[in-house]
């Protein structure tokens, strides 16, 4: 019996929240010019104002406004989040299933580079590459995807090699079909649950990684992070400033990573028949 997958979502009061999260933060950065009269870096003329009219979370030691950058946050966030899943999930798709197909040399050069990916230190490779490089957005996206590929591509591989024994790709390969052709057109659509999953996890740790490294000081100074808030505001934790600076920061980081993680959890559950007859259901 075929199941709709987007149907089952819709029935998931998880699901539902998880959207509910993720729709209010991608509004909060799409309609980010709109829902204030100031720019991130303008100076209002006032420090540590505590939350009023013109000010909804008040102001920061730079008498910025907070609920500005909060929002321009947001776009930062979501533009890694989507691009890192877009990138990595592409990576590992192509690498992991390329190796189970091609196999041999082949197989065994990718697997090695996989284990040797994995093996690094994340944080500390990414620290020493932005002490040489000067740190930028894009840099970061790169930076956050080459780590996060390797893992997904060995899933991509065992479950490669599980669907390339079946008939139907055994009779295109018979037929003189490319490795790219497979790929495409019939390993990819079998997948389709396990790309999922992995864009929602490479997502969600691109969220964290990007917020996490801005905390540590590896990120753009120009560019404005809800990690770096956070570290700016941890400074002035003997003030009542933390109330309208460092809380709401964490809370819309929590947010989103929430949102994500309970559109993963369902979006998993109702692609995967083995979860379906499962007692996950909330």
């Amino acid at each position: 019996m075929h199941i709709d997958p987007l149907g089952e979502i819709h029935h998931d009061p998880l699901a539902r929240i998880g959207l509910i999260m993720l729709a209010l933060i991608m509004l909060m950065a799409i309609f980010a010019p709109i829902l204030s009269s100031y720019s991130p870096n303008d100076y209002t003329g006032k420090i540590f104002s505590p939350p009023g009219k013109d000010h909804p979370l008040g102001t920061d030691s730079m008498g910025q406004d907070i609920w500005v950058r909060l929002l321009y946050g947001a776009r930062t966030s979501l533009l890694v989040a989507g691009a890192v899943a877009l990138l990595s999930s592409s990576l590992s798709v192509i690498v992991g299933a390329t190796a189970a197909l091609a196999g041999g040399l082949y197989e065994r050069f990718c697997m090695r580079i996989v284990d040797a990916m994995i093996s690094l230190p994340t944080i500390i490779v990414m620290i020493l590459v932005a002490a040489y490089l000067r740190p930028s957005l894009p840099l970061l996206i790169l930076l956050i995807s080459a780590f996060s590929w390797p893992s997904g591509a060995r899933i991509v591989r065992s479950q490669v090699l599980s669907l390339k024994e079946r008939m139907h790709i055994n009779a295109s390969r018979t037929f003189g079909a490319g490795l790219m052709h497979i790929v495409f057109t019939h390993i990819i659509p079998e997948l389709t649950p396990i790309i999922s999953a992995l864009m929602m996890q490479d997502a969600r740790r691109a969220v964290f990684m990007e917020a996490g490294l801005a905390f540590l000081g590896v990120s753009d100074p120009m560019v404005i992070s809800w990690g770096k808030m956070m570290n700016q505001a941890l400074a002035f934790t003997y003030l009542d400033v933390w109330q309208w600076w460092l809380v709401p920061t964490g809370l819309a980081l929590s947010a989103t990573l929430m949102g994500i993680s309970f559109l993963s959890f369902s979006l998993e559950t109702a692609m995967d028949p083995r979860l379906r007859k499962g007692n996950v259901r909330f």
